[in-house]
């Protein structure tokens, strides 16, 4: 199944036992009811399914955890550029997933009759990194991402839960450590404990997820991020030799990975869907795109007048 996994494309494969209890040690619960998931309802109302599988698959025995690399490096964008999340400047990765994951499910049911499987990528009712971590793909990060030796953290993750029952790999140690990089470079303070983020301080949220106002505490520390936030990942020591993926799904488009501000202020809806067909960006929609390209172009004025002090000062 691992070779299979790898010759549809997928970097590494490991199996988890999907008995339950799935969250031992009752983090779900712990973020749920400390309020971290901010307005993200459907988390709290699908907390059942995501702690027992067999509500989702009914005689789920495994689940084959699945990664692929996105990770590309650029020189710097130009200063009216706006920050976009790395995994977003390619493809949509539920899209750039979606086919091989199928056929790895297919190749799961034709292992034996009446076997069935159901594949998630980041879009149901499954707890991916804590899958992750079961299976040995990983461990938990100080940020709550899945880190690897190898990889670091910049990889997307797709889970198939199946009926077919398969020995389960051992969890990986944690090699975190005492570094905290990345809980010093949050400039929202959002990682509130080694392994959580409280969503309503995490600039990836506000900006994906959010579709009212942004708190200002939260609107001053986003600088030009308009789409997601790596500043957690870039900061982490396990993400300086990640190799650059070859796929085509994620290489950077041109015009979404560098977008201007100026072009997210004045563009209508129209351009916004055709210039995001098919990219992660529009699951923050037109109006939020705008929000956040306003408050990108506040920071940045405002930087430019702080500069311009400071150089008439000397």
């Amino acid at each position: 199944m691992k070779a299979q996994a790898r010759s549809l494309g997928f970097e590494a494969c490991g199996i988890a036992d999907a008995l339950p209890p799935i969250d031992p040690e009752g983090r779900l619960d712990a973020w749920l009811q400390s309020g971290y998931h901010a307005d993200m309802a459907w988390m709290a109302r699908t907390r059942a399914v995501r702690l027992n599988p067999q509500a989702w698959l009914p005689g789920a025995r495994s689940a084959v955890v699945v990664l692929r690399n996105y990770f590309r490096s650029f020189p710097p964008s130009a200063p009216a550029a706006a920050r976009v999340a790395r995994y977003a400047w390619g493809r949509d990765y539920h899209r750039a997933l979606a086919a091989p994951m199928k056929r790895l499910a297919a190749c799961l049911n034709a292992c034996a009759p009446g076997v069935q499987s159901r594949i998630c990528v980041d879009a149901g009712p499954v707890l991916e990194r804590a899958w992750a971590a079961r299976a040995g793909i990983g461990w938990i990060g100080k940020n709550s991402l899945v880190l690897r030796r190898d990889l670091g953290s910049w990889f997307v993750l797709g889970v198939v839960l199946t009926t077919l029952p398969l020995a389960p790999d051992a969890p990986i140690q944690n090699h975190c450590g005492s570094c905290t990089a990345c809980v010093d470079a949050c400039p929202v303070g959002a990682i509130v404990a080694p392994g959580v983020v409280d969503s309503r301080r995490c600039i990836s949220y506000h900006t994906i997820e959010n579709r009212g106002d942004v708190p200002e505490s939260v609107q001053d520390a986003m600088g030009a991020w308009v789409f997601g936030c790596d500043i957690c990942q870039e900061v982490c020591p396990w993400n300086c030799k990640t190799p650059e993926t070859t796929l085509p799904d994620f290489a950077p488009r041109e015009g979404v990975w560098n977008v201007s501000l100026e072009d997210l202020l004045f563009m209508d809806e129209a351009e916004f869907n055709r210039r995001f067909a098919g990219s992660a960006i529009r699951r923050a929609k037109y109006a939020g795109i705008r929000r956040n390209a306003r408050i990108a172009q506040r920071n940045r004025s405002q930087m430019k007048r702080t500069e311009q002090m400071e150089q008439s000062g000397k």
